[in-house]
């Protein structure tokens, strides 16, 4: 059978690096790896349909799947995942302290629909008593102005989200003080900057992960990776030919990590790093595959829908490839 040619854009990540360098080869595939960033990718991937497969967000996959013919199916590979708690920053003079105290301020994020602030709503609702439409949220660029949805969106009206104006970006207004929080994947430019106008709500924010990973055993899932439907349609053998390589490619930087003749990252307490997670969170800390996943995403697929992203509360499994679902035993 001739060799199938296929396109893969994804983050540059230790967990990715094997696939994009050539040291796994998916079988029955010629790969076109590209290590690009994930604003890129995902503009290109969900507004043109650039490549054949793709790192995606997992919340714009998920608003994805609510047309009548989805443009993609999903694996159960998860290339990004993040505790939030560090990613709400607040203007530094806005008496905020609690997340209840948010309630009625105006909050931004770059995108309503983004997978960060999706799990820090959802997590600030469910652990402390702050309600979706509680807040007013604005919209935009986080350090470029004119940043738009990528998906149109269909909000229930309890939700009051508008765009900041075009010339405005989300790092100086709170900066500034004109809005008073911003729920964001990346640290604003404000934040750190010396002038001491933005600081994290959640100063000891490690210890209230931990805390929330006690509790919950959810570490959040930020991206999954997609293939466009046309492809998985011509050849579904290439959703768990290409789950089975992404698995490959983790397994050698699980490897990597144990290294101790020479560290493989510049962390001098690498090794009491890895040994504290694996105390905290298991020997497969980031773990791939639907069962090991199915609560986490059930917890998201219940923020999405009750946050109006979703029409219906999809099930986990409505994310996936079939195939990707069980694997052969022996």
């Amino acid at each position: 059978m001739p060799t199938l040619e296929l396109t893969l854009a994804c983050g540059d990540y230790d967990r990715t690096r094997a696939l994009l360098d050539g040291r796994v080869r998916p079988d029955g595939i010629a790969l076109t790896a590209l290590g690009l960033p994930v604003e890129e990718i995902f503009f290109r991937m969900l507004r043109h349909r650039e490549f054949d497969a793709a790192e995606m967000s997992l919340s714009s996959y998920v608003v994805s799947l609510a047309g009548d013919d989805p443009p993609f199916v999903a694996i159960p590979v998860f290339p990004s995942r993040f505790f939030r708690h560090s990613c709400v920053y607040v203007h530094a003079e806005s008496g905020i302290e609690r997340p209840a105290q948010l309630a009625g301020r105006i909050v931004g994020a770059p995108e309503y629909q983004m997978t960060a602030p999706v799990w820090i709503r959802g997590i600030l609702a469910d652990d402390h008593g702050l309600p979706v439409d509680a807040v007013r949220y604005v919209t935009g660029g986080l350090e470029e102005p004119g940043r738009a949805e990528k998906l149109k969106l269909q909000l229930p009206p309890g939700i009051d989200v508008t765009p900041i104006p075009p010339d405005r970006t989300l790092a100086d207004m709170l900066a500034r003080g004109e809005i008073d929080a911003l729920y964001t994947a990346r640290a604003p430019s404000t934040f750190g900057d010396g002038r001491g106008a933005v600081r994290r709500l959640f100063a000891d924010f490690a210890t209230v992960e931990r805390d929330y990973f006690r509790r919950t055993r959810i570490f959040p899932i930020m991206h999954t990776v997609v293939i466009r439907r046309d492809v998985y349609r011509r050849h579904p053998w290439v959703a768990q030919t290409l789950a089975k390589a992404f698995t490959a490619a983790q397994r050698l930087a699980y490897a990597d990590l144990d290294r101790t003749a020479a560290l493989g990252t510049m962390l001098p307490w690498l090794v009491a790093h890895l040994d504290e997670t694996r105390r905290e969170m298991g020997r497969d800390f980031w773990p791939y595959g639907f069962a090991a996943n199915r609560d986490t995403l059930a917890t998201f697929l219940r923020y999405s829908h009750e946050q109006g992203l979703s029409p219906r509360r999809l099930t986990p499994a409505d994310l996936f490839a079939p195939e990707t679902l069980e694997s052969f035993k022996i």
